[in-house]
């Protein structure tokens, strides 16, 4: 049963916070600099990170549209346990489909699913590129690659827009956590009078 209906929208309750985006955009970069903010916050956090879920819980799925649906329903599972534990779950996720990211707001509770668009130009995520994924899709040697061969449907209606292009660490995690004191003003203090300093800077100076 879930218990969405029941828990209250506080800080101190359990919430997921959603980063979608392309890859390259920013979004493990951001979800490290946010559980760094939360835990120095004495928030518990923790952090679903697709790469890595795909190594283990979601090994078995590739990247056809069947797949990456059943890839954001497992994972909207286990970020609804951690919710209902009182955890604030970061899922860094591409999860490219509009209608994916709807019913995993539909599975954790829509009072609890916070979708943070993790905004950057196609030419800009090609340009970071650690892993060079981009350059391999160009060349035919991936396919269904999100932004090249698969589409991404941007959020409509996201709870939070982030460009990273133009935002650094610090003023990208700043927006979130702003928003999540928004969601529970009695508790707004704890979280925004803690200083964002001592998180990493960018690699590039302003940027992610």
């Amino acid at each position: 049963m879930k218990k969405s209906a029941n828990v209250s929208r506080t800080l101190e309750a359990g919430c997921v916070v959603w980063l979608t985006g392309l890859s390259g955009a920013g979004k493990s970069t951001i979800a490290a600099g946010l559980d760094g903010q939360l835990t120095h916050s004495g928030r518990k956090s923790f952090i679903l990170d697709g790469d890595i879920m795909r190594r283990g819980l979601c090994s078995d799925l590739k990247f056809s549209q069947a797949d990456r649906r059943e890839n954001v329903r497992r994972i909207s599972e286990v970020a609804s346990l951690f919710a209902d534990a009182g955890i604030i779950c970061i899922v860094a996720l591409i999860s490219p489909y509009r209608m994916d990211r709807d019913a995993a707001r539909g599975i954790i509770g829509s009072d609890r699913f916070v979708e943070v668009f993790v905004n950057a130009p196609l030419a800009v995520c090609e340009q970071r590129d650690p892993k060079g994924l981009y350059a391999r899709a160009r060349a035919g040697q991936i396919a269904e690659f999100t932004g090249i061969s698969a589409p991404y449907e941007p959020p409509s209606a996201p709870e939070v827009e982030i460009w990273t292009n133009r935002l650094n660490v610090p003023d990208s995690v700043a927006k979130i956590v702003e928003f999540l004191a928004l969601m529970n003003q009695g508790n707004s203090t704890q979280l925004m009078d803690r200083s964002l300093r001592s998180l990493p800077d960018a690699k590039e100076p302003g940027l992610i």
